[in-house]
Order: structure tokens, then C-alpha cells, then sequence
């Protein structure tokens, strides 16, 4: 696997301090998206960090405590289903970003944000990087903290709404968790103006008839 080390390197000749900064969890139906900000030790070198959707189960959970213990500093924010109906998912992870970013402790150096959106009203400067998360290994260990972070809550909610297997879909729209979704309607966890969830819930709206 690619070291994304170099690519960092360069960056910080620029910037001298950089952070990286990702979400998890825009396209489910349920569950809250989760953003992510990291900077890195870079006296530390942790091995096989890359984005989040190409690793294993087992290294994602080995880098995501390696992560923790060795970064300068981290920040883990999550934003509702709720939150996500009334302001939109796109506002959502913005939020998301400038929360993190703002959280990072003593932070005063540039964001590499994954994507072509950056948030507003924060001062960091911000450059955002498409696909940043397999070129930068500062945003691909904040893409790390936030699958796996997404992802404990998403067994967490499995806990409480079994019927719709969250612990294996994390909330996306599987052919089990659409035919859950048809046959029980939607939980307090589900996104209710993503497309899926507002169909299940016309459908069930009593006729005035």
C-alpha cells in the first residue's frame, strides 16, 4: 500500500503545521455523520494508514488507537440524523468540519480538508484536496477516526433498532435494510429527507378519504 508520508511532507514545507480533516456517513439513511480532524505526530510513523474504505476491519481498529495515542492532536465531532434533516447534509458536514477544526487544541496551522467544500467563519486557512484521503496522511487518518468512531455508534443504534441491521449495513441502504425499512417504517435514527425514508413515510400516511 502507497505511503502517504511524502505527500505530507511537502505539505508541511508550505504550511509548516497542517491538520487533515474527513467525514464518514453522508450517503446512509440513518445514523449521524461524523467529521474528523487530525494532526499528526510526524516523529511517529504509523504504518498503513490510507483511506478508511480500503482497510480491513482489524487495521482500521489497530490504526484508529495508534492514531489516538500518537497525534498531536484530535478531534471527533458527530452531527445528528436530526440535525442533518433540518440543515441538509452538505451543511451538516460543514458544520462538522469548522466544529473539529475549532476543537483541535493549540492549533494554529492549515486544515487539508478531503473534497472540494471548505467551511466558513473559522480561521484557519483551508485547502480542500479531492480524493485526499489516498494522497494525505493526515486526512486519511482523520477518514480513520471517523469510520470507526461512525461505525461503533452504528452497533450502538443496532442495539436499540435490531430490526434493521445497522450493525452491518452502518445505515446504508442494503436490500435488508430496505425491506426492514418497507416493512416496519423508519426509526428516530433515520434520516427522513433522504429520498428511501420520505417515500416509506408518505406511504404510510393515513388517506384523508
Amino acid at each position: 500500500m502507497k505511503n502517504l508520508y511524502p505527500n505530507d511532507v511537502k505539505a508541511l514545507e508550505l504550511y509548516y503545521r497542517i491538520a487533515g480533516i474527513d467525514e464518514a456517513g453522508r450517503g446512509p439513511l440513518a445514523g449521524p455523520v461524523v467529521v474528523a480532524a487530525v494532526e499528526l505526530d510526524y516523529s511517529v510513523f504509523l504504518e498503513g494508514i490510507y483511506d478508511s474504505k480500503v482497510l480491513s476491519y482489524s487495521k482500521r481498529e489497530r490504526l484508529y488507537s495508534e492514531i489516538i495515542a500518537n497525534a498531536r492532536s484530535y478531534s471527533i465531532v458527530e452531527i445528528s440524523a436530526d440535525e442533518v434533516d433540518q440543515i441538509n447534509i452538505l451543511q451538516a458536514t460543514l458544520k462538522g468540519m469548522a466544529t473539529t477544526i475549532n476543537s483541535l487544541q493549540d492549533f494554529d496551522g492549515v486544515c487539508l480538508i478531503d473534497g472540494n467544500k471548505v467551511p466558513k467563519g473559522i480561521q484557519q486557512r483551508c485547502v480542500p484536496i479531492v480524493k485526499g484521503d489516498s494522497t494525505h496522511a493526515c486526512i486519511a487518518a482523520a477518514s480513520i477516526l471517523a469510520k470507526v468512531h461512525r461505525d461503533r455508534i452504528m452497533n450502538e443504534l443496532h442495539l436499540l433498532y435490531p430490526i434493521y441491521g445497522f450493525d452491518q449495513n452502518k445505515g446504508y441502504g442494503t436490500n435488508k435494510h430496505m425491506q426492514a425499512l418497507a416493512i416496519n417504517g423508519p426509526c428516530p435514527e433515520h434520516r427522513k429527507t433522504y429520498k428511501p425514508v420520505t417515500q416509506r413515510i408518505i406511504w404510510e400516511t393515513p388517506s384523508s378519504e
